[in-house]
């Protein structure tokens, strides 16, 4: 006697796949929902003109009220907007030490009242877009990070990493060392996410993250370049594609970034565990 058809019960594994790949694309475009709005700013100030306002100065006001929509939103906390705000200063000391005329990593030939040294305020923002994607991405996938190094180590590690943007141009560029040296202290460091509430946990190793990132990053570096956020020597007579090179330097901003972020949290955690009388 034929035995009766069973349908199978629950999802398919494709349509498994299908809707942890669709929810990780669109929990990824929220936690860039800082960066890609700033990006937009960035592109649609050629078309934005206010009588009497510099485009740099446009910029610097549509990106603060980018950041007041966030937090009054609460897509943003104020505790992450402190974080930011680290991330403001640690930026602009960089930008006014790249552009100095001694050194003309970069410059930014436009106009405008907001400004420090020719530096133009809205600069500490693209900083603050990737320190505002770590901490979205932190919590929006639930992230757990295992076999992470001494706390002292990374902080020692991503403070030598931020050096190295300054001590390079007057002695030897130790990226490269830095770069293995970041792979030998997280070689044994995964980080582990979340995509779909009561899924699987996935995880990937931290270092492989940060090269991730930085290609990301300098994709958008060269959207922003081309929308004259700023401009490279080899850039200032027409716009050409930013060398494959920087998502090199990118990565170890990223590398910066997310143990900032990392050592802040768990500083927080032992305030919290261990409150000062």
């Amino acid at each position: 006697m034929a035995q009766p058809h069973r349908s199978r019960s629950g999802p398919l594994p494709g349509r498994d796949f299908f809707c942890e790949f669709l929810a990780f694309g669109l929990k990824e475009a929220r936690a860039c929902v800082f960066a890609g709005g700033f990006f937009l700013i960035l592109l649609a100030s050629h078309h934005l003109q206010v009588p009497g306002l510099a485009r740099y100065d446009l910029i610097l006001l549509l990106s603060l009220g980018l950041q007041a929509v966030l937090v009054a939103t609460r897509v943003e906390t104020w505790d992450e907007v402190k974080t930011l705000s680290l991330f403001h200063g640690f930026g602009l000391l960089l930008e006014l030490f790249k552009t100095h005329p001694s050194i003309r990593s970069w410059s930014y030939p436009e106009p405008g009242r907001f400004m420090v040294q020719g530096v133009p305020l809205y600069s500490g923002f693209m900083y603050a877009a990737v320190a505002s994607y770590m901490t979205q991405a932190w919590r929006l996938f639930d992230l757990r990070i295992l076999r992470y190094p001494d706390h002292r180590l990374s902080a020692g590690l991503a403070a030598a990493i931020y050096l190295n943007f300054f001590t390079h141009h007057f002695g030897p560029d130790l990226r490269w060392p830095l770069s293995l040296t970041v792979l030998w202290v997280f070689r044994h460091t995964w980080v582990g996410f979340t995509v779909l509430p009561g899924g699987p946990r996935r995880r990937m190793p931290l270092a492989l993250s940060f090269l991730l990132i930085g290609f990301f990053i300098w994709v958008a570096e060269n959207a922003a370049t081309w929308g004259g956020a700023w401009a490279y020597p080899d850039q200032r007579l027409g716009w050409r594609p930013v060398g494959l090179g920087k998502v090199h330097s990118w990565s170890l901003l990223v590398i910066l970034s997310f143990v900032c972020v990392a050592d802040l949290k768990h500083l927080k955690e032992r305030l919290r565990a261990h409150p000062m009388p």
